[in-house]
């Protein structure tokens, strides 16, 4: 299967429909349907994968497939892709209340506040259950005459009905804890497709119909409190991600053309517009710096621990901290386009990519919840029927079988460890586009680089100065930037720079003629020099055996030489390099330790200069002299031999490569917008580092994934044993599901404390 059809399947937001196995992603080629534009309802009630399938079910048909829509579970928030705007709103709204749901036009100011808003209710609900609980209990006390009479409520109430107040009390704990799951339960039926509303309605109405409300009561209380649990873990992980909306200001101090400040909302400011940030605000927008210098805390969009020095020229990013300058910035992007907006929408987004293990659970539930539901009946019948056991008793075990095959604690594990995941990797500066891809890395046998710009810096530095003839380095340098003073070439750009730092700053030569393909020639302080490769030199007839012994080592570690000279000699070798990044050998070794087994290097740059790094580093395999398409057919050749393999880079000729890839990563902050817009990973920052951080993290996740699944799975085996065996109650087998919900959730909610 390519990578073009593996992205498509996941960023479908039906890609969980059964195609797909809990290992892989599915096989459909179908390309992915267009959300940006599409059109956003707020659905009310819509908590978790259930509701998410039962959408599916009713919508999906109305739009043309449910590979139409796509679901934010954080905000409740339903999207229409563009393909089906000739479906009028009405009639999707219609389509979700055949759910229990509503549904609304998504409104970006009000969707939110509703969520929250349901939520609310949703508690107050079940605490009201609660209380009548309580108040049930209470009554049985006091009209039991006292707590050692009261304990025959275990039993019954030795043949005597239950007294009318305590009924009252048991049935408006029924009522308030079914407000969220009867009308639910009512559609699955009616549209004869059972969840685990319709399995606790049916456990709840036959422990009525038996006379026992107590257990009733409790069942419905306890079920609304794991949904109530499932409502607020999904709200907290929601909550560490709209956290990122705070971090730029509303309004920024704009410089209007006469001079004059005026503080006006981050909307109404247009690319070009400059604005004024103080010393220890935040910056509103993303934009570049044209007055002041100052240290920039970028930590809260790259991740970097240290803040950056920023000066005339410097990129800003919106949501980052100013230091102890004032800075004034030209704005690049609107509001709505800083790269602090792209990670809100694309964390928010990628939830509706939904992980292989999310696929599987939700497939699993699917199949199950049917399947308990005949189990709990043969229950009921088969030993009354066959063995001639008590129908009343067989009733009793079928329906505390139906209670305690709640897949909820189940259901609830999987995107819980998600969502938390994907907000941990925002907070760390990995950009996650879906839950698709947070496994990923954990499965990964392969990963290949580009090399500038992932493991070297991307930008040449002159590394080695070696003047000749009696010259000095200062002498060489002088000459050297002279003649480039005026070239925007990046090996010039690099010496200059050297220069400059060297307090070296001679005036521009002069007569400066570029000779095509060789260098270029000038005059400096009234004398004529030439500038070129050690080929020029061979071509001028001024090689010399220790020039050219000099020239081929430095060549053959990998540098640019750069040789200056005048008619009479040659004045002394430049060498360029760019340099490898300080942590790139400590990155290969954390990813070989993780369990990566090879590291392989793709880059255009020449075979010499590529293998000297590889061997510096300590990468296990090198391609050189690639363009973009021989980069595709290395990785097609590396996913052939290896299976996952992820491909790292920043720049446009990366990006066929990152689309064919097992999973596409790029350098977020200095990539370019194709290479982030193709990719399915963005390193929000230029320190690789993150990359073995990423496998760890992605290994963590299915660990907790693994571990919540087996213990829901566990919880439930112990209890039907108990169920057959005659020692397991209605409010015991319900109690045991809520406790395994918080358990699950507070496993999952570990990873959001997950170490950068």
């Amino acid at each position: 299967m390519t990578h073009a059809q593996t992205r498509a399947a996941a960023s479908s937001p039906d890609h969980a429909q059964g195609e797909s196995s809990c290992c892989g992603l599915g096989e459909s080629a179908a390309p992915a349907p267009s959300f940006r534009s599409g059109r956003a309802f707020k659905v009310r009630g819509m908590d978790c994968a259930e509701e998410v399938s039962a959408l599916k079910q009713a919508v999906g048909p109305v739009v043309g497939g449910a590979d139409r829509l796509a679901f934010d579970v954080l905000n409740g928030r339903m999207t229409v892709a563009e393909a089906a705007r000739d479906v009028p709103d009405e009639k999707i709204v219609k389509a979700v209340a055949a759910t229990g749901m509503s549904a609304a036009p998504w409104e970006a100011r009000t969707g939110k506040v509703e969520t929250d808003s349901h939520r609310r209710q949703q508690v107050l609900f079940t605490a009201a259950s609660g209380a009548g609980v309580l108040a049930g209990l209470i009554l049985h006390v006091i009209l039991a005459g006292g707590f050692v009479e009261a304990w025959r409520l275990l039993s019954g109430h030795a043949g005597q009905p239950m007294p009318w107040p305590e009924i009252a009390a048991y049935l408006a704990a029924v009522v308030l804890g079914g407000r969220f799951v009867v009308v639910k339960a009512w559609y699955a039926a009616r549209n004869l497709r059972p969840d685990m509303n319709l399995l606790m309605t049916v456990a709840v109405l036959g422990a009525v119909a038996i006379g026992e409300w107590f257990e009733a009561a409790t069942v419905s209380f306890l079920f609304a409190l794991s949904l109530a649990l499932e409502s607020w873990s999904v709200g907290r992980a929601r909550r560490a991600i709209a956290a990122l909306l705070d971090l730029a200001p509303p309004t920024v101090r704009l410089l209007r053309p006469d001079g004059s400040e005026a503080e006006v909302p981050v909307a109404e400011v247009s690319p070009g517009d400059r604005f004024i940030v103080p010393a220890g605000e935040r910056i509103a927008l993303d934009g570049r710096v044209v007055a002041g210098a100052s240290a920039v805390n970028q930590a809260p969009i790259t991740g970097e621990s240290v803040p950056v020095e920023k000066g005339s020229g410097s990129d800003v990013f919106a949501g980052t901290i100013n230091g102890d300058g004032s800075l004034t910035v030209e704005a690049t992007k609107a509001a709505e386009d800083t790269t602090l907006a792209r990670i809100i929408r694309m964390v928010e987004e990628a939830h509706a990519r939904r992980a292989p293990s999310e696929q599987w659970v939700e497939r699993f539930a699917r199949i199950y919840t049917p399947a308990v539901m005949v189990l709990a009946f043969l229950v009921f019948l088969a030993p009354p029927l066959l063995l001639g056991g008590a129908w009343h008793e067989w009733f009793y075990r079928a329906l505390v079988l139906l209670v305690i095959a709640c897949p909820c604690a189940l259901v609830i594990s999987t995107p819980v460890s998600i969502v938390a995941s994907l907000a941990a990797s925002a907070r760390a500066g990995v950009l996650v586009k879906g839950g698709a891809f947070i496994e990923l890395p954990a499965r990964l046998k392969a990963i290949a680089m580009d090399k500038t710009g992932t493991i070297t810096r991307g930008e040449p530095e002159v590394v080695r100065v070696v003047p000749l003839d009696q010259h000095t380095e200062a002498e060489l340098l002088a000459r050297a930037a002279a003649l480039e003073a005026r070239s925007t070439h990046p090996l010039a750009r690099a010496v200059l720079r050297h220069a400059e730092a060297g307090g070296i700053a001679p005036a521009p030569a002069a007569d400066v003629q570029v000779l095509k393909g060789k260098g270029l020639t000038g005059t400096f302080d009234g004398e004529p020099y030439w500038l070129g490769s050690h080929r020029y030199v061979v071509e001028r007839g001024q090689d010399r055996p220790e020039i050219a012994r000099e020239a081929e080592a430095l060549e053959a570690d990998g540098k640019t030489v750069i040789v200056v000279g005048n008619a009479r000699h040659v004045c002394g070798l430049i060498a360029v390099a760019d340099t490898i990044r300080p942590e790139a050998r400590e990155v290969v070794k954390q990813l070989h330790a993780a369990g990566i087994e090879r590291v392989v290097m793709l880059t255009g740059d020449n075979r010499v200069t590529a293998e000297a790094i590889a061997r510096e580093v300590g990468i296990d395999e090198v391609h050189a002299e690639l363009l973009p398409e021989d980069k595709l057919v290395k990785i097609e050749a590396l996913v052939a031999r290896h299976g996952a393999v992820a491909m790292v880079g920043d720049g446009v000729n990366d990006a066929p490569a990152l689309a064919r890839a097992s999973l596409g990563i790029a350098m977020g902050v200095i990539g370019s917008d194709a290479a982030i817009e193709t990719a399915d990973i963005a390193l929000m920052t230029d320190d690789i580092s993150r990359l073995p951080w990423l496998v760890r993290h992605a290994k963590r996740t299915l660990a907790v994934i693994r571990q919540n699944i087996a213990f829901s799975l566990g919880v439930k085996a112990v209890f039907v044993v108990l169920t057959f065996a005659g020692m397991a109650s209605l409010w015991g087998a319900i109690a045991a599901d809520v406790g395994a919900s918080l358990l699950v959730v507070a496993n999952a909610l570990r990873l959001l404390r997950a170490q950068t």
